[in-house]
């Protein structure tokens, strides 16, 4: 019988999952079209490989298992699967159609919407994915600059302006990755050593985990101006969430350019650039940007309907209630059990993270532990509490009972030396996406 959300007596049974993902493997390099939603993020042998359905907080694989999930489909559950509202708006725009040969009414209905949630939304442009918005941001800002360099702050996609910063820059051209740097976040002198008259913008996410400090962001928008440098919010994590507005809203730091998708339309693909007029109305006729499915009307009537209801059940506050009591709830087992020294969850409260110290092992085969343990339990989780509004107190009350226990047999685990040991299955792999350490300044200045 599947494993429930419940204390299982084993592990649950993934055969189905293990002979798909050998369907895969002979056509398909890599199996995953999303990393992060891979079998390496996962302890190969006890994870699920393959989820089938969702409900609210709830997913069940293609075994019949069933989990609470805190990953939310990396992000843009915002509200829950299948969620009633947005569901109804998205059957109801499919009995007119999908894709039309002119222009929708919701791309109107939605850009009107945007326009007065987002602080900074003079002119909307609407695409598909995050990438999409994140390097047409860079591409208008260097046609609106006249100049070619970017500094980053944070991941922005697979596209080659910000990929040749990373470890997997394979097929970038040098003359592209030139072009590009990275800073630390929160150190502003980083910003300023690497800034030139050739910078034409900086794109950073406004908080991973990290809280500014020190004024952070309204400083670097002052140096940006100064300098001629747009800046540019990454918001795809912080839209929506943190607040209705984003963290622009939230923080009361206006960028010149800002980018949205993931939270807005409940797992629809749709991502937005918003900013000032007079840089995107470079869109007119000098910069391109334009994509066949950018006013696809399932996505355009889901994102309208997500927006209404975050807007009138204060969706952002009820993510940070739920997660600020699992996080809270997390940090106070941690030193109940005498293990705070290796472990802390970390973050603001719609989003938080659960981290490990090397100092009491292997930080991913202790978070492989954990997960693992936590899968029996009927919890589906990478570490991240990516907290929903279908995420109830129970859901929270049952796991930190869950956690309590799990939390228990670790200690026990790092006190014997044995954590490797106790893994059912191959540990779970380095993420791709860091959250520290961002800095790569250039030697110097051109």
């Amino acid at each position: 019988m599947p494993n429930k959300v419940a204390f299982n007596e084993d592990y649950p049974v993934i055969a189905e999952s293990n002979k798909l993902y050998e369907r895969a493997q002979p056509i398909m390099t890599p199996v995953t079209q999303t990393l992060a939603k891979g079998p390496g993020q996962y302890v190969n042998g006890v994870a699920p490989k393959y989820l089938k359905k969702g409900k609210g907080s709830r997913v069940w694989d293609i075994d019949g298992n069933e989990f609470i999930d805190y990953n939310m489909a990396i992000g843009p559950l915002s509200l829950g699967y299948a969620y009633p509202r947005v569901d109804a708006a998205i059957i109801e725009q499919l009995k007119d159609g999908i894709t039309f040969s002119m222009m929708h009414e919701l791309e109107v209905v939605l850009a009107e919407l945007i326009h007065k949630v987002i602080p900074n939304a003079e002119a909307i442009r609407i695409s598909k994915t995050g990438a999409d918005v994140t390097s047409a941001a860079v591409r208008v800002a260097r046609a609106f600059t006249g100049r070619s360099k970017v500094l980053c702050c944070g991941y922005h996609g697979w596209h080659d302006w910000y990929i040749g910063v990373t470890s997997r820059n394979a097929g970038i051209p040098a003359a592209v990755k030139d072009l590009s740097a990275t800073f630390e976040y929160n150190d502003i002198h980083s910003v300023k050593d690497a800034l030139d008259e050739d910078v034409a913008c900086v794109i950073l996410e406004p908080f991973v985990f990290e809280a500014p400090k020190n004024d952070f962001l309204k400083e670097l928008k002052e140096v940006c101006a100064a300098n001629g440098t747009l800046l540019i919010f990454d918001e795809m994590w912080t839209g929506f969430r943190i607040a209705v507005g984003g963290a622009q809203e939230y923080f009361g730091v206006t960028p010149d350019l800002a980018c949205y998708s993931k939270a807005f339309a409940n797992g629809m693909p749709i991502s937005l650039l918003t900013g000032r007029r007079d840089v995107l109305s470079l869109f007119q006729e000098e910069v391109f940007f334009f994509t066949t499915f950018g006013g696809e009307a399932l996505s355009l009537a889901a994102a309208v309907a997500t927006i209404h209801e975050m807007i009138e059940k204060d969706v952002p506050a009820y993510l940070a209630d739920k997660g600020k009591k699992l996080k809270d709830g997390y940090n106070a087992l941690a030193i109940e059990l005498d293990i705070d020294g290796y472990t802390r969850c970390t973050g603001y409260d719609c989003r938080s993270l659960v981290s490990f110290d090397a100092s009491a092992g292997s930080p991913l085969e202790l978070k492989s532990y954990v997960q693992q343990e936590l899968i029996k339990r009927g919890i589906l989780w990478s570490g991240f509490h990516n907290m929903s509004f279908s995420h109830t107190d129970e859901d929270v009350a049952y796991t930190l009972e869950a956690y309590r226990e799990v939390l228990g047999l670790l200690k026990e685990a790092v006190g014997a030396g044995d954590v490797s040991a106790r893994l059912k299955g191959k540990p779970v792999e380095a993420v791709f996406r860091k959250v520290s350490n961002f800095n790569m300044k250039p030697a110097s200045k051109a």
